[in-house]
């Protein structure tokens, strides 16, 4: 769990990023990362809810660093990282599922023309 916030910390540190645009960059890696490694559609559920359950999973570590430092739980605060982290996966899968927006458009055979 600390090492979680402590790299966590260092990715802040070396990216110079902001924690909220962190988990933004880390939930479309997670999306596209999955639909290339396990050959997923981005218009099928499974990346969206692999990027659901790691924003689930990171907020549940955050409330229990908070209880273990005794400070003070912020249930808006991990609403707001899990609507934030979802945001971009749920545009992204929305865009595939009912758009054309990622379809291969066929090549032009010659002799057609265009």
């Amino acid at each position: 769990m600390i090492l979680f916030h402590q790299a966590k910390d260092v990715l802040v540190e070396l990216t110079d990023l902001s924690k909220d645009a962190l988990h933004l960059h880390v939930s479309v890696l997670i999306f596209l990362g999955s639909c290339v490694v396990f050959g997923w559609r981005a218009s099928t559920w499974k990346p969206w809810l692999l990027v659901l359950a790691f924003a689930l999973l990171g907020e549940v570590w955050d409330i229990q660093y908070s209880i273990a430092d005794d400070d003070p739980l912020k249930p808006v605060g991990n609403l707001k990282d899990i609507v934030n982290t979802m945001f971009v996966p749920s545009l992204l899968m929305l865009l595939a599922r009912y758009t054309d927006t990622f379809v291969r458009k066929p090549e032009p055979q010659s002799g057609d023309e265009t």
